[in-house]
């Protein structure tokens, strides 16, 4: 089975647990969060690893990069979202450090690549 560029980074990886490690919490949540905060959890957390993917796609630097800005700004989002759900007690503070703990390494790898991305001279191939 072909494996794409995206599969190998890193970032993409923990991207990855991380949105499992938020359904897993999530589904903990209140009946009464279901269409709200568990929601948008969800899709902020899955926004980060798609927009990995989706920016390794892309044919140049520029575009691979904004791909990156947006996944991490889907991190802060999460962020804000999990302090929210901390401040609601819907997750315990083990829960809460935990995952704001991934978040914060992710983000870190995030800022790295965007800047990997913006200083390379030359456009690698799709698939690369």
């Amino acid at each position: 089975m072909k494996q794409f560029s995206f599969e190998k980074l890193t970032v993409w990886q923990k991207s990855r647990a991380l949105s499992v490690s938020i359904y897993k919490t999530t589904k903990l949540f209140p009946d009464d969060e279901r269409y709200g905060l568990t929601s948008q959890m969800r899709r902020c957390a899955i926004s980060i690893a798609s927009n990995i993917a989706e920016g390794s796609g892309r044919h140049t630097n520029k575009d691979k990069a904004r791909f990156t800005e947006i996944a991490f700004g889907s991190a802060l989002e999460l962020l804000n979202q999990l302090i929210l759900s901390n401040d609601l007690e819907y997750i315990s503070n083990e829960n809460y450090t935990q995952i704001r703990e991934n978040i914060t390494e992710i983000t870190a790898m995030l800022d790295g690549l965007h800047k990997s991305q913006l200083n390379q001279k030359t456009n690698k191939p799709i698939n690369s």
